[in-house]
């Protein structure tokens, strides 16, 4: 399992996304952009897909932009790519039946990674990798003083 271009610039998208949550104001594609370095028409087509999945609401207006449709608590990281790669890309092709022995005990187990995996994706949410990238942005500041 592979995590796209697409994917991580979407997650990136969205815990800048998360970090300003609080602040109930949307924000704008060339902020997000330029914070997170993605390129804007990219990101444009991302957010789209975003909000069209329900991952994301957005404003019009010249005060308008993106912002979170759920809490950052509430939005795993699943959720994010089953938007965007749909189920297939997550869950891979179920349905081929191996016609051999052996070819059924490596369709099993590779079943059993695609569970375990999504598991870990199910687990963490948006809110959780904030706390992460904050955990670490501390101690990096302590590691130089």
């Amino acid at each position: 399992m592979e995590l796209s271009c697409k994917s991580e610039y979407a997650i990136l998208a969205l815990i800048e996304m998360a970090t300003h949550h609080h602040s109930g104001e949307p924000m704008q594609i060339r902020q997000i952009a330029a914070q997170q370095n993605i390129p804007d028409r990219y990101l444009e087509q991302l957010l789209a897909t975003l909000r069209r999945g329900g991952i994301l609401k957005s404003q019009r207006g010249s005060r308008g932009g993106y912002f979170l449709a759920r809490e950052p608590r509430k939005i795993s990281i699943f959720d994010i790519l089953e938007c965007l790669e749909g189920l297939e890309a997550i869950a891979g092709e179920e349905n081929v039946k191996s016609q051999t022995l052996d070819g059924s005990v490596i369709e099993e187990i590779w079943q059993e990674a695609r569970q375990a995996a999504n598991a870990v994706l199910k687990k963490y949410s948006l809110e959780d990798l904030c706390e992460k990238r904050d955990a670490r942005k501390h101690l990096d500041v302590m590691y130089y003083i």
